[in-house]
């Protein structure tokens, strides 16, 4: 085995490259995560006998940690960020690995819990690591070309639960254990076979709330709001009122995953042309003619067709992260990543339930909603700067600088 050393990021060569090193684990989590959730429901009825009121449970409990996302610059006096990347990506795939082995309400929830803890902790320091290793013109077509290697991934994991399950017969004990097993083993790898990468800007240690982020705090909460309708609802709208079956609902997740290989990167590219400001315009107006659609929608074909263009809209997620990338201080790249998912995650505490409620009595209202939450978010974008930097967060930060007084010249 090569002994891990440390090395700058400008030094790395060959295929031991920090760009290879996010793909990988972008592989490892998106296969397991697409393997626990794709066997959520069926182990939750058949091996554990859930009800709705368990799922319900359950659904909450694994947001939890990453409403606490926060917690994570703790752990940063203990490790290294890149290092505590890894023992997240461990802890994903104990979690799944050990899943089927307490097939029982308590056992469930608590297999559960570490999977998120692991899941949640990850993309913070995954994208904590993203926004400080990318160079800032080339980020935004490098995240793509990540976030294709992940939709790879989830492919994988439903090819390896098709074979496993339909051909090989094998119960969820044993797919769990092989989920798990692959992430452990790739954690373990990357551990052995890439080395240190020294950080360019030392990370701060605390929680960093400013008040110059405001922007991004708000549009990263309305994203997370909009996140839970699509997980929550959209996917109950094509069971409920159309029917859709096991392999149909399976057949969206790989259209879905195919088109972020394909696309995933283009649209990378395409944020890189046109600013951060123009691509989430396109992505909030496109938001609110899906919901509307969603609201009133009664051919099946086109509820399906919304499903997969809804999904195609997160790839545009990537604008947000370079616009945090292009404003912030270096140094608060680490302990900011934390923050920005538990703001995230706020809207999935009460989102679920509330909406739930709404839903019992008019499911149209729901997506309506929706299409009010992605217009918020469009005039939220239209703050954006053409040219986003550190001091020009926002156009009225922009507008504040241009009323101060100006130098007379010397």
């Amino acid at each position: 085995m090569i002994k891990r050393t440390s090395i700058q990021i400008e030094n790395a060569s060959g295929w031991r490259t920090p760009v290879m090193f996010l793909m990988i684990m972008v592989a490892a989590n998106g296969f397991t995560f697409a393997t626990w959730g794709a066997l959520l429901n069926n182990f939750a009825i058949e091996q554990v006998k859930f009800t709705g009121r368990e799922i319900g449970i359950l659904q909450s409990l694994r947001e939890v940690p990453g409403l606490l996302a926060f917690t994570a610059i703790g752990f940063l006096y203990i490790f290294r960020e890149q290092t505590f990347a890894i023992v997240s990506l461990l802890l994903l795939g104990l979690g799944t690995a050990l899943t089927g082995f307490f097939p029982t309400e308590y056992g469930f929830y608590a297999t559960t819990i570490l999977m998120s803890v692991g899941f949640h902790y990850y993309e913070t320091m995954n994208q904590s690591l993203a926004l400080q290793w990318l160079p800032k013109k080339t980020a935004p077509a490098t995240m793509g070309k990540i976030l294709a290697a992940g939709s790879v991934a989830t492919i994988t994991a439903f090819a390896m639960i098709f074979v496993t399950w339909w051909v090989l017969k094998l119960e969820f004990k044993t797919i769990y254990l092989i989920s798990g097993g692959v992430t452990i083993l790739i954690a373990t790898v990357l551990w052995f076979t890439f080395p240190h990468f020294e950080e360019k800007v030392a990370q701060k240690k605390t929680i960093v709330l400013k008040s110059r982020y405001w922007l991004y705090y708000a549009l990263t909460f309305m994203a997370g709001a909009r996140r839970q309708i699509f997980i929550v609802f959209a996917g109950f709208l094509m069971v409920e009122k159309f029917g859709f079956t096991v392999p149909q609902i399976t057949a969206m997740f790989l259209a879905n995953a195919l088109f972020n290989i394909y696309f995933a990167p283009k649209i990378g590219g395409l944020i890189a042309r046109w600013g951060e400001r123009r691509a989430l315009t396109l992505e909030y107006i496109g938001l609110i003619g899906v919901f509307v659609t969603y609201a009133f929608v009664e051919n099946p074909w086109i509820a399906g067709s919304l499903y997969i263009i809804d999904h195609a809209f997160f790839a545009m997620a990537i604008a947000m992260k370079t616009y945090f990338q292009k404003i912030a201080t270096p140094e608060d790249m680490a302990p900011t990543a934390g923050v920005a998912f538990s703001i995230n995650h706020i809207a999935a505490v009460f989102i679920p339930v509330i909406f739930g409620m709404i839903w019992l009595q008019n499911h149209s209202a729901v997506f309506l909603i929706g299409a009010g939450m992605a217009f918020i978010s469009l005039c939220l974008s239209l703050l954006i700067p053409h040219d986003p930097r550190e001091g020009n967060e926002t156009l009225l930060s922009s507008k504040q600088d241009n009323a101060l007084p100006q130098p007379s010249p010397s």
